[in-house]
């Protein structure tokens, strides 16, 4: 139902990091001919110097770099950035992709890279991304590109702001749908609250950790069938909250 993961590819800007040339090359190209822009560094200090010096939107980020490794990287670049990544690793062992998704990571793919596959994390991560920064005001202002979102008997209509349950209605106050948008953005995700308050805080009011756990309480109070035991808001505690669904 994400119509607008197709959005115009030329918008976006992809780092990819990688120390194998032959591999870089061969991303580089496949992501240019899809039409996205792309840079190239191979290890971290090249990437923070491009990160300097151009606005990047996403970055493939290899696990197995020389010197600093992308899981260090990682928790680098999430300390201070929501820039998307997709960590690219080589190796078979779970716990590195696991790490890198305690660490903040969106996601991640395995070599050999299916490049389709990996084109389809872009987008989809890309899309996610969007929504969760497009301001309030140019969603509701939108054409339909951005559609429903259905998450168990749940329709969230973004544009229109409307969230219904089995087809009643359910209010929500323009914080508590800049949470939801958020939490929809980046589905069984552990988002820390400072996090949550980069996605909202330029929306909100004079935002704090305090706030987040207000709107969460208020989320759960709408949405969940017993919100002393959330099936979807789950607090994950010393981290954050986890939005546990399936996006459709």
């Amino acid at each position: 139902m994400h119509q607008n993961q197709s959005q115009s590819p030329p918008a976006w800007h992809v780092l990819i990091v990688e120390d194998e040339p032959v591999t870089r090359l061969k991303l580089t190209g496949y992501f240019e001919n899809a039409g996205y822009r792309v840079s190239e560094a191979g290890s971290g200090p090249e990437m923070r110097t491009m990160l300097e010096r151009e606005s990047i939107d996403l970055i493939l980020l290899d696990i197995n770099l020389p010197g600093e490794d992308g899981l260090a990287l990682t928790r680098e670049l999430r300390s201070h950035s929501n820039i998307g990544i997709i960590l690219v690793t080589g190796r078979t062992d779970s716990i590195d992709r696991i790490v890198g998704l305690e660490m903040g990571a969106d996601d991640y793919v395995t070599k050999p890279v299916d490049l389709r596959e990996l084109l389809v994390r872009v987008k989809n991560l890309l899309w996610r991304i969007s929504l969760a920064q497009t301001p309030v005001d140019d969603i509701l202002d939108s054409e339909g590109d951005v559609d429903g979102v259905r998450f168990g008997d749940w329709l969230f209509d973004i544009p229109r702001r409307k969230l219904t349950h089995r087809g009643k209605p359910v209010k929500l106050t323009k914080a508590e749908y800049e949470v939801l948008v958020a939490f929809i953005a980046y589905p069984n995700r552990v988002l820390s609250r400072d996090r949550l308050l980069g996605l909202i805080s330029h929306r909100v009011d004079a935002p704090s950790d305090r706030t987040i756990d207000v709107l969460v309480r208020r989320l759960r109070h709408k949405i969940e069938a017993d919100p002393k035991s959330p099936e979807y808001f789950i607090t994950v505690h010393g981290e954050g909250y986890l939005f546990a669904t399936e996006i459709e």
